[in-house]
């Protein structure tokens, strides 16, 4: 730990300090069980919808169609679009990964995974949805749903994470959300470009395309290792240049020439 991080741990009263063991817990969980599989798809949806709705029926082909890929399915872990996607996967014997959440209502782990985390906070579970894909899909959701889709698309948007390809299936569902994203590129308020982000469509046939153009990385590997932010290559360069600044300057001070011979 580096002797800043140290005074800051210092300065947190017990509840903060609890609060952060218990977040560093959660996320460090997440992040273990996402190192046991090849990075696969993610799929989000509503958890309220009945496994015949027409979109369950569809996530299930969907789960179906990336497991005979080769692609591990990543879900919630719950019902819903959730539940629809890892059954199709999972009754064709394909890698099922749900991340769940504790939560009041609606949400337990569905009986069709291979592999299930619970978390207990939104934010570590979000992490690793993210971590453990390659590819994102957005079926028709709620608040929880249009939480995760526009936190992926600021991420990409500023340059936070890798950017993958993210698919929002079902046109009928979509289009409003298109308009108000259109309505904001009118205002100034999102730039045209960052609308490519995404892709509304109804062809789960899509997904599994740019699954499989994407490839099959190694277990070890993660397309996040070595990853850097924009802002962060730019405050290390900044600090960079600050460092040789000083170095220049004690040069100087010292009467000593770097570019001289020896």
């Amino acid at each position: 730990m580096l002797p800043e991080e140290q005074e800051l741990f210092k300065k947190l009263s017990i509840a903060d300090l609890e609060r952060a063991q218990a977040y560093v817990k959660d996320l460090g969980q997440g992040l273990q069980i996402v190192r046991t599989f090849p990075q696969g798809v993610t799929i989000f949806g509503s958890a309220r919808l009945p496994q015949d709705n027409k979109y369950c029926l569809k996530a299930a082909k969907l789960g179906s169609l990336l497991a005979q890929n080769g692609h591990a399915v990543v879900t919630g872990g719950g019902p819903g679009i959730m539940e629809a996607a890892s059954r199709g996967a999972y009754e064709i014997g394909g890698r099922v990964v749900g991340l769940n959440i504790t939560l009041q209502h609606e949400q337990f782990p569905n009986p069709y995974l291979t592999d299930c985390l619970t978390f207990e906070y939104f934010f570590a579970r979000k992490v690793a949805l993210a971590m453990a894909s390659k590819v994102f899909v957005m079926f028709p959701g709620g608040f929880g749903t249009m939480d995760e889709l526009f936190e992926i698309l600021c991420l990409m948007q500023e340059n936070k994470m890798p950017k993958m390809p993210v698919f929002l299936i079902g046109k009928d569902y979509w289009h409003k959300f298109d308009r108000v994203i259109n309505t904001m590129v009118s205002m100034k308020l999102v730039h045209k470009k960052d609308t490519q982000i995404f892709k509304i469509t109804d062809d789960v046939n899509e997904v599994v395309k740019a699954a499989n153009k994407v490839g099959h990385p190694k277990v070890a590997e993660n397309f996040y290792d070595g990853f850097r932010e924009a802002s962060y290559v730019t405050k290390m360069d900044a600090r960079a240049a600050a460092e040789q600044a000083r170095i220049d300057a004690a040069n100087a001070a010292a009467g000593v020439d770097p570019k001289a011979k020896n």
